[in-house]
């Protein structure tokens, strides 16, 4: 955290090496993140980049008041939730066909494991509320009470997502191990 702070006053003032010490420390964990919500690698990698983008344009006015992965973690959630919307009313709008549950196509996952793609399709199956909080907790290092903040509703009702979540992932991964 003080490492952060150090960057981002160093950023502030001109230091395009801070930026890249920041880009190259949260990049991974941002990608998996928006991977994770999106279960689309293109669209990822685009919201990620936004993410950095916007954080250039508007460093001027920056200010660290918390944690700055849980910061850009929140920016790449907002985003991913804006694109999921934004596809979920083009595929309403279309009506052509129904939703596959698998979006993966084999260039993406060339380097992933058979593990990442059943647990990104496990993942891929629950409900939005439920990927996200898990998501945010595990890849995003939020807090439930973060989590809760961000999806408006209680903390009790962000950890209920989470644990109902995990416990659906579990179900649905034991499933395929069982065939």
């Amino acid at each position: 955290m003080l490492e952060d702070k150090l960057l981002v006053s160093r950023f502030k003032r001109g230091s395009s090496g801070a930026f890249c010490r920041i880009y190259e420390k949260y990049r991974d964990d941002l990608l998996k993140l928006a991977v994770s919500l999106l279960n689309e690698t293109n669209a990822a990698e685009d919201i990620v980049h936004d993410v950095f983008t916007s954080f250039i344009r508007g460093a001027g006015d920056f200010q660290l008041t918390g944690s700055l992965r849980s910061y850009l973690a929140t920016c790449v959630a907002n985003k991913a939730r804006n694109a999921n919307r934004a596809s979920k009313q083009r595929l309403e709008l279309d009506r052509a066909g129904s939703i596959p549950l698998d979006f993966k196509r084999p260039e993406q996952w060339i380097t992933c494991s058979e593990e990442l793609r059943q647990l990104s399709n496990a993942l891929a199956q629950l409900p939005y509320s439920q990927r996200e909080a898990i998501t945010l907790h595990l890849q995003g290092g939020m807090k439930f009470r973060q989590i809760a903040e961000y999806q408006d509703v209680s903390i009790k009702t962000a950890q209920s997502r989470y644990r109902i979540g995990l416990d659906k992932l579990r179900s649905l991964l034991n499933s395929k191990v069982a065939q």
